[in-house]
């Protein structure tokens, strides 16, 4: 049970938990008594509880480390819109990369970022891969090449497109970047391919703001939906994924593209 209890020498009796936990398993017995009590073992370790109480009251084990810092109430603070708005806009899909390797420690700080990311039901199924080895991203990218090219209706989509990028690059399938990042999950559900999405996100978000370039390859999910035996060359085994390259760019942009504004319904 990774939470234990509620600390009552530090408890206030704001009762802000009752309200925040999902589960609702923070309540008011018969008296006038705050209590927890998880007797199903329903707690999804979300650790809202934990990260709300004003008092630190919340008592835990084996949940991780948590952290206090200058702006954990006000993100605003942190990074203001006028200047996340053109971090967004600057972000691009890179297909260009330069051969050097990215240090262990800026990885690490991309993974880091990636389990920040939400996902639904706080299931946390995901796992991570990461692939370095030219060589075998070579045969993922010869295989996974082979097999959308072959297949009737994604070859007619990108076998051409496939085939010239083999001419230019020695592994096509990734551009020749120098890693290619796989999220993976054994769950298979509805929001399961949201929550890889997410984690994605954050990753490629972060490689941004650290100097590196990503782009999502889809090229990898289809592959291995067509062939999962393919996942064997990627030492993973998966019922739903997400892959990004990430390496240093070697493309420079000079504006942004062209995005028609889309119009919200129910706005005033």
């Amino acid at each position: 049970m990774p939470i234990l209890g509620i600390d009552y020498e530090k408890c206030n009796r704001c009762d802000i938990c009752i309200t925040t936990c999902p589960r609702r398993l923070f309540k008011v017995d018969g008296g006038e008594n705050l209590k927890y009590e998880d007797p199903n073992l329903m707690c999804i370790r979300c650790g809202h509880c934990i990260a709300i109480c004003p008092e630190d009251a919340v008592l835990f084990e084996d949940m991780g480390e948590i952290y206090e810092f200058k702006g954990i109430n006000k993100p605003e603070e942190i990074i203001s819109y006028d200047n996340l708005y053109p971090f967004f806009q600057a972000h691009r899909s890179i297909r260009k990369y330069k051969e050097e390797k990215v240090s262990s420690d800026l990885l690490q700080k991309v993974f880091t970022a990636m389990q920040c990311a939400p996902t639904g039901r706080n299931m946390r199924s995901e796992s991570f891969m990461i692939i370095s080895d030219k060589e075998q991203m070579k045969i993922l990218s010869d295989t996974i090449q082979e097999t959308i090219t072959n297949d009737k209706a994604w070859g007619w989509l990108y076998g051409e497109r496939l085939a010239y990028l083999a001419k230019e690059f020695e592994v096509p399938v990734y551009f020749d970047a120098p890693h290619v990042i796989i999220v993976y999950s054994q769950l298979y559900n509805v929001i399961g391919i949201q929550n890889i999405a997410n984690i994605v996100t954050y990753g490629r978000l972060a490689a941004h703001s650290l100097g590196l370039g990503t782009c999502w390859n889809g090229w990898t999910q289809v592959g291995m939906e067509l062939d999962p035996k393919i996942m064997k060359l990627a030492r993973i085994r998966a019922k739903q994924l997400g892959a990004f390259t990430i390496g240093y760019p070697d493309e420079t942009f000079y504006r942004t593209p062209p995005r028609p504004f889309k119009h919200f319904k129910g706005f005033n």
